[in-house]
């Protein structure tokens, strides 16, 4: 079974970097591709960062170039670091796996972190 933990949240000025994690208690991590995803009040849950095990890592437009999504599956975990964080970045980001890429990139996922909020001050 899987079950995916995220720590709790971080508060950053604005320009800081953030790396925030999550981990899968299960046995099968290497097997599904991992994402993040993002939530704000009012808002749609937005596609972040998602990582395969063997290919390339996929980022939203908003982030590229300033966040890197990694895995390490010998510690059944995937990290997301977020540097130069902008006002637009708070949200609660969401750690999802699944068997495809397609339901962690449109935010159907079978398995689901409980969210962290990401909290940044200007």
């Amino acid at each position: 079974q899987v079950q995916l933990v995220q720590p709790g949240g971080g508060l950053v000025q604005a320009g800081d970097t953030l790396l925030t994690s999550c981990v899968d208690s299960g046995r099968t991590f290497s097997s599904f591709a991992v994402g993040w995803l993002r939530e704000t009040p009012g808002k749609e849950l937005d596609f972040v960062a998602r990582r395969t095990s063997g290919g390339w890592p996929k980022y939203a437009v908003s982030v590229t170039g300033r966040f890197t999504i990694s895995r390490d599956n010998a510690k059944n975990s995937v990290y997301l670091r977020m540097n130069s964080l902008k006002p637009e970045d708070p949200a609660v980001y969401y750690c999802a796996a699944d068997w495809t890429t397609e339901a962690v990139d449109s935010g159907a996922a079978a398995y689901w972190g409980q969210g962290t909020q990401v909290t940044v001050s200007s």
